[in-house]
């Protein structure tokens, strides 16, 4: 045995044990998710509009916050780029919250690329650590591959999929990740139980 096969061997060991600990938090995650995921996908144009103005909160507090940490700190060496990245995220906040429909736009195809190289990352996550979880790891490919299937919809749909397409790509992400969250906790824990 190499050290690099005790190392893998003690990094799965330990991953495991997280997921048997902390299960039930898991399991109600992956609930939670799946739930969600569920009311995106009866309502997508809801659900669209819902992140659109999630979105613009989110930027309106971050750019906000950025700019008064900057009375703090005037002197930084970073100033001018905290000042710029504060006050475009400010800006971005207020014009996704003024206009969210249009948002919806814009965030759709953020959204787009974000999950086309999350389903990219979770099909190699699923993988490279198949031998951790060689029961469930199918679950975890089935999800990226979800958002690789969504991601061509959506493009393949263009322009008019971006009424509908952010509630249907956050519902299915939620949907399939919360049912793979769930599949690896329940197997890890009753694996553990079996033994």
């Amino acid at each position: 045995m190499t050290f690099s096969d005790a190392t893998h061997g003690g990094i799965r060991h330990s991953i495991r044990a997280a997921v048997r600990v902390h299960s039930r938090l898991f399991i109600a995650q992956g609930v939670i998710m799946t739930l969600l995921g569920i009311a995106a996908l009866v309502w997508p144009e809801i659900s669209s509009l819902a992140v659109a103005l999630y979105v613009g909160w989110f930027f309106l507090i971050s750019g906000a916050v950025g700019l008064r940490l900057m009375l703090y700190t005037p002197t930084a060496g970073s100033f001018v780029w905290s000042l710029l990245t504060s006050a475009l995220t400010l800006f971005a906040g207020v014009v996704l919250l003024w206009h969210p429909i249009a948002g919806t736009v814009s965030l759709t195809l953020v959204l787009t690329a974000l999950f086309l190289a999350e389903g990219l990352s979770q099909i190699v996550a699923a993988i490279s650590h198949r031998r951790d979880f060689p029961e469930s790891w199918g679950w975890m490919v089935l999800s990226g591959i979800a958002d690789l299937v969504l991601v061509a919809l959506i493009v393949a749909g263009w322009p008019s999929s971006a009424a509908w397409a952010l509630g249907i790509f956050v519902g299915v992400n939620l949907l399939t990740s919360g049912l793979a969250i769930i599949v690896v906790a329940t197997t890890v824990r009753s694996a553990v139980s079996e033994a």
